[in-house]
């Protein structure tokens, strides 16, 4: 994570309870089995950048335009062989997402994630550079509570893995600061596996 980033897990219902010590009390989440989700795909979502150093140039023009960028990503977790497993998208078969996105200027933090989700998961409706300026960046993820069963359409560029926390945590170097320090963040939460 860069200087100047922030991540917050919050709960998708927009709730943040602080407890004596200012720390987030603890949340039952229910994790439902993987087999009760559908998995399909639709088309390809266009890419804006062809290598991490298009991205990086257009991060950076934005961020001269706009200024600081916010971003919302949704933490979705699914029980399978009686572990949690966490939802993340992989682009190009070397990159693993969050599902989520960039929040338009005026959206609430739901309403953008909802819209995200929404674009990358259902069906459709109609170099080194540390001599620079660094720019900041305010993630937020977000607790997805999953319905009991739900489908997923996800774009042909890209897969939808459930990956184990375990393989996660601590594991930087593959899926980056963010994703890997998410069981950090989950160890809050106590988690009721629902049987199929």
């Amino acid at each position: 994570m860069r200087e100047g980033e922030a991540v917050v897990l919050a709960n998708s219902g927009g709730d943040e309870h602080q407890g004596d010590g200012g720390s987030l009390v603890d949340y039952a989440v229910d994790i439902y089995p993987l087999s009760r989700y559908y998995f399909g795909t639709k088309d390809a979502l266009s890419t804006k950048d062809e290598t991490p150093a298009d991205s990086l140039l257009r991060l950076k023009s934005n961020y001269e335009v706009r200024g600081l960028r916010t971003s919302v990503q949704g933490v979705i977790l699914v029980e399978l062989f009686k572990h949690p497993h966490l939802l993340l998208l992989q682009v190009k078969n070397t990159t693993f997402n969050l599902p989520g996105g960039r929040l338009r200027q005026g959206d609430s933090d739901l309403e953008g994630l909802q819209r995200k989700l929404s674009r990358k998961l259902s069906p459709d409706e109609g170099s080194d550079n540390s001599d620079e300026i660094e720019w900041e960046e305010c993630t937020k993820l977000f607790m997805v509570k999953l319905p009991v069963c739900r489908k997923f359409i996800v774009p042909k560029n890209m897969k939808l893995l459930a990956v184990p926390l375990c393989q996660v945590h601590g594991n930087h170097k593959t899926y980056g600061s963010i994703i890997a320090g998410i069981p950090q963040l989950l160890s809050k939460y106590s988690f009721n596996m629902i049987e199929a």
